[in-house]
């Protein structure tokens, strides 16, 4: 049967208890001797991944890290003018 705790003694407890569910064990916590949460232990879902399961399929090309010319200007702010600022908003 489950262990059930009111929320005064979950939270005193807090460290232990979570001690006990990684052990396996299923506590609920209550307020006012109602059950509101149910601690569980933490199950992964995503299986790992094999190393190298796509190698063969994807290909990168040589230059696909490397930046275009163009980008790099525009980021330096040379190789051509900058377009005007944006016009301002009245306030009301």
């Amino acid at each position: 049967m489950l262990e059930m705790l009111n929320v005064h003694a979950a939270k005193t407890n807090l460290s232990k208890l979570l001690a006990r569910v990684a052990k396996g064990e299923e506590i609920v916590i209550a307020k006012s001797g109602t059950p509101v949460a149910k601690l569980v232990p933490f199950v992964s879902v995503a299986p790992s991944r094999a190393l190298g399961a796509f190698r063969g399929k994807i290909w990168m090309s040589d230059d696909a890290l490397e930046s275009p010319a163009w980008l790099l200007d525009a980021f330096e702010g040379v190789g051509g003018t900058l377009p005007p600022p944006a016009p301002r908003r009245r306030k009301r």
